[in-house]
């Protein structure tokens, strides 16, 4: 059996991996809220708000905090925040208004399936063919609910379905670099805490879009009323707070006790509750396509988990050698 350390970070892991995806889901509905304002306009307030509340929180430490980044540090700390915050965000909004809600989580809802595949190459990852049951469980997901979109809900909401398809894939590709970057570096910069590394990656996306937010609000022409002005605002310090705040650090605690095969699978909660999300901004219940979706997820989870669980002959050989 696993040593009993092993399988308390493995239930740990598992639990910060649901909270930073039932917070993650909230980004999903932050474009129908404001749908006024354009996707650079949210990811520009989003992101300064992330690295203003950033400073705020490292302020108190950076003296002593300062002197353990290097340069190539804030070199990993820029092109990560680009990939998983700042592009990501813009083409996410893109593909929500373009294309519906559905069908982003659609796509997006792929990214466990690209992220256990990079992992599964992993020294001593879990082989490929006991992540198989899983993987062929999410694809099937993700199938239905892809059906679900393109015979429903696509044709009464989308705006510019093609556009929002490819924003929804160039979002995956661009999460998919930066969940396998993050879950890299953390391992090589142990000395940083989850905490500590969140709030850096918040310093480095907010110097990013102090540059983006007066461009993308220049580039506007829409006249906005105040209440619309004071919605936004609203929204974007509560995306700031809970998704990238609260979010991120229990992503990347979660990072540190988990491997990359199992990191993927964990991805599947933001898919599981921005699809509620959805629901109850729709004022429905899910179809029965979503909801054997949900369940073709949900077992997916449960299976990779399993696997982890669940000592490889290798790894018994090793111990026992």
């Amino acid at each position: 059996m696993h040593h009993p350390t092993e399988q308390q970070n493995l239930g740990k892991g598992i639990a910060y991996g649901i909270g930073a995806g039932a917070l993650w889901g909230l980004v999903f509905l932050a474009p129908e809220l404001i749908p006024n304002f354009t996707p650079m306009e949210m990811a520009g307030s989003r992101y300064v708000l992330y690295g203003l509340f950033a400073a705020a929180m490292v302020a108190p430490r950076w003296r002593v905090l300062s002197h353990t980044v290097s340069l190539r540090t804030w070199y990993t700390l820029t092109w990560l925040s680009f990939a998983g915050n700042t592009a990501y965000y813009i083409l996410l909004a893109s593909a929500v208004q373009n294309g519906g809600m559905t069908t982003t989580t659609l796509v997006i809802g792929f990214l466990p399936v690209l992220v256990t595949l990079i992992g599964s190459r992993d020294k001593n990852a879990v082989p490929l063919r006991q992540l198989l049951p899983s993987i062929l469980l999410c694809l099937a997901g993700a199938g239905c609910i892809g059906w679900q979109a393109l015979h429903t809900h696509v044709h009464s909401t989308a705006r510019a379905p093609l556009l929002g398809l490819l924003c929804a894939v160039a979002a995956l590709g661009s999460w998919t670099l930066y969940a396998v970057g993050n879950s890299r570096a953390l391992v090589r910069q142990r000395h940083f805490s989850a905490h500590d590394w969140n709030l850096l990656t918040g310093l480095a996306t907010g110097a990013q879009n102090v540059v983006l937010l007066p461009l993308a609000l220049m580039l506007d022409s829409t006249s906005h009323g105040l209440d619309q002005w004071r919605n936004f605002a609203l929204v974007s310090a509560g995306v700031a707070l809970l998704a990238s705040i609260g979010g991120n650090a229990l992503w990347n605690r979660m990072n540190q006790l988990l491997p990359l095969t199992l990191v993927g699978q964990m991805i599947l909660s933001e898919t599981l509750f921005s699809l509620c999300y959805g629901f109850i901004w729709e004022q429905r219940l899910p179809t029965g396509t979503e909801a054997l979706a949900i369940a073709c997820v949900v077992s997916g989870v449960l299976l990779c988990v399993h696997a982890h669980r669940k000592p490889s002959a290798q790894a018994l050989n090793r111990s026992t050698a």
